[in-house]
């Protein structure tokens, strides 16, 4: 059995790599979001406020359902609370004999 390197989760577990991108840059915004929320001591209901959105969809952030949020959601919900998202990219590093690629992506909700 050939072992596999990956340069994140979603690498390994998503089809293409452009679902892994998303998975990747949606995952790192919600999880700044949740942090956001856990550091300000808010209520689902302020944070909702804050963010420009309903209790439930705190409650689905707060559980962990990405894949109930867009990227585009994510991003708003950030800006609306006065966060200051980024996408960061970087150039594919090399290309294998086999023609596969490794791959650096990094989306940072500052």
């Amino acid at each position: 059995m050939k072992t596999q390197k990956f340069n994140s989760i979603w690498d390994a577990i998503e089809d293409t790599p452009q679902e892994a991108a998303s998975m990747q840059a949606r995952s790192t915004l919600l999880m700044e979001l949740a942090q956001l929320i856990d550091e300000r001591g808010l209520t689902q209901g302020q944070a909702a406020k804050l963010f420009g959105v309903t209790q439930p969809r705190i409650s689905d952030l707060k559980r962990g359902k990405i894949n109930l949020f867009s990227l585009d959601t994510l991003i708003n919900m950030a800006s609306t609370a006065g966060m200051a998202p980024v996408v960061k990219l970087t150039k594919i590093k090399s290309t294998t004999s086999t023609g596969s690629v490794s791959r650096s992506r990094e989306a940072v909700a500052a």
